[in-house]
């Protein structure tokens, strides 16, 4: 019988519900990825469906806007595109052609880069980030991703300049910089004000905006407060009240999801819109993973982005025991990523629960 674990490792309650905040960053964002900016709804149903599944890009993108994107690295130190420059200014390029069902998009492979660094050092260090995400992007065939969103095309602009690596940073406010939020917190969520202080930290080494940065904020508070027991829903309106109300909440909740994301907010990437979004999604499917993710992906828009941010809030509250099997064993090298997490856990790890065994609940589900 399918318990959604991984294996007969013993997870305490609270370890459990920090794996579910990093494995549904991931999750969400893999299973947006092929109806990324999908702005056209009536399109990404033609294209697509209904996405719940993992599946694979198809090309044309109907609303692909990249043939409008600009990057010219000024030197080699700014040289971020590699191979996938050829695709930027034509016409109908899907932002992620060239991954599998199931792959993460750039923004979350350099969640693993990060991951890297937090199982290295055994703490959050940003410079030892820095020197990780420079090498990451700076060598070709590091990932095979189309798009590299603008918060790195300004950091290397800069960082081409000469400029020191912990001032690189440019303005930006949109979710992207939220998407890392799942794995830092996952590993800092038994130390509330540890995970605060590394979420600013780490925002602002690629971004200088005070709305990502109090986004950020809000996102590990309730993250942290929800993998520690409190409610999902009470957790978003605690600590999300500048984005999301429980006036909101009443009024969007007569409202289907297409109608909230996409007129009561837009469903683009801009923070002031696509965090309340997010804790909208989130609390409207506080009780149901699998339904949240889908929902995130079919609204369209940055998806993505948005999704990474979904995923850890729904994760943090379901925990990796009421995750689909499907997702978590067929996101791309789910081995691999699996490794990751379940190390990230091993280094800050809560006292054992016994009644979260597999044969434990395998036991319970036969009874």
């Amino acid at each position: 019988m399918n318990t959604g674990l991984h294996d007969t490792e013993i997870y305490s309650k609270l370890d459990d519900e920090r794996g579910g905040m990093a494995w549904g960053s991931f999750i969400g964002d893999a299973l947006a990825m092929p109806v990324h900016w999908y702005y056209d709804r009536s399109a990404l149903k033609r294209d697509y469906g209904v996405v719940n599944e993992y599946v694979v890009p198809r090309s044309p993108h109907h609303d692909s806007i990249l043939w409008r994107s600009q990057y010219t690295p000024l030197n080699e130190c700014g040289d971020i595109l590699h191979d996938q420059a050829k695709y930027w200014g034509q016409r109908g390029i899907h932002y992620h052609q060239f991954l599998q069902a199931g792959e993460n998009t750039l923004n979350l492979q350099l969640a693993k880069v990060l991951s890297d660094s937090l199982i290295a050092k055994g703490r959050y260090d940003g410079d030892d980030y820095l020197a990780r995400y420079i090498a990451f992007m700076l060598t070709p065939r590091q990932h095979h991703d189309t798009y590299v969103e603008e918060y790195h095309r300004k950091f290397f602009t800069a960082y081409a300049r000469g400029t020191a690596p912990r001032k690189c940073a440019g303005s930006d406010i949109h979710i992207g910089g939220l998407a890392h939020m799942g794995i830092l917190c996952a590993f800092l969520a038994l130390e509330p004000k540890a995970a605060r202080a590394a979420v600013r930290e780490h925002i602002a080494l690629t971004h200088r905006s005070d709305e990502v940065l109090a986004a950020g904020d809000a996102l590990a508070r309730i993250l942290c407060d929800t993998a520690g027991g409190v409610n999902l829903r009470e957790a978003i309106f605690q600590h999300g009240a500048d984005w999301f109300s429980k006036r909101n909440a009443e009024q969007w909740s007569r409202e289907p999801d297409e109608l909230v994301v996409g007129q009561r907010v837009s469903h683009a990437c801009y923070i002031a819109d696509a965090f309340p979004a997010s804790l909208y999604l989130a609390w409207k499917y506080a009780d149901d993973f699998e339904a949240g993710v889908i929902a995130n992906a079919n609204v369209g828009g940055d998806n993505c982005h948005r999704g990474a941010v979904v995923g850890a809030l729904l994760g943090a509250a379901s925990g990796t025991a009421r995750m689909p099997v499907r997702f978590v064993g067929g996101i791309h090298d789910a081995a691999c990523l699996r490794a990751k997490i379940d190390s990230l856990l091993a280094i800050r790890t809560a006292p054992p629960d016994k009644t979260r065994t597999v044969g434990f609940l395998i036991e319970q589900a036969s009874a």
